[in-house]
């Protein structure tokens, strides 16, 4: 008898939210399938229908966020000056802090900030390049700083306690982009 999809799919997130609670209080070496499977309420064999070990629910964690920021609609939200869709990156990045403060942080997933990038460099980059910007080294390494920077600064805000409210902080980050870094992209 096969399962039903909502059941397996539910388990599947049970593993995740069990992997996570322990992902946020300790490194990923030391999470073993053993915790995740107790804390999760399953025995080891249903863990392996799923991942292939913790490395594994780390990555399709990371691949479900990533498929979310490549379902924002980048060419809608920006505008002919202001190629970075801002606001779009804003609300994903608020819908999913629960996760994404942590893999960005300090102690999350080095990788994961460049998997963040080169989801989005193209899509970004393919934008520019319809409004007149110049594809070649500096427009790539221009993406790549105003990206660091932009993930940077929703990384820093999503952490601090008392930080300015979500319209000051565009107005910064606007600013900042219009005055110095958007000069170079669109030249």
């Amino acid at each position: 008898m096969k399962k039903k999809p909502t059941i397996t799919a539910q388990t599947k997130q049970n593993l995740i939210d069990a992997f996570w609670e322990l992902y946020c209080a300790k490194r990923i070496e030391k999470i073993t399938i053993k915790e995740i499977t107790t804390r999760a309420g399953y025995n080891r064999s249903t863990f392996y229908e799923y991942f292939t070990d913790v490395y594994d629910v780390l990555e399709q964690m990371e691949n479900t966020l990533i498929s979310k920021l490549k379902e924002l609609p980048m060419q809608q939200l920006s505008s002919p000056g202001d190629p970075f869709p801002f606001e779009a990156l804003v609300s994903m990045y608020s819908h999913h802090s629960k996760y994404l403060v942590v893999l960005l942080g300090d102690h999350g997933d080095p990788a994961f900030q460049g998997k963040v990038k080169a989801s989005m460099k193209p899509m970004i980059k393919e934008i520019l390049v319809s409004q007149g910007a110049k594809d070649g080294f500096e427009l790539d390494y221009t993406l790549e700083y105003a990206l660091s920077a932009m993930i940077g600064i929703l990384s820093y805000w999503f952490n601090q306690e008392k930080g300015p409210s979500i319209e000051n902080l565009m107005e910064l980050i606007t600013e900042l982009s219009s005055e110095g870094v958007m000069r170079k992209l669109i030249g």
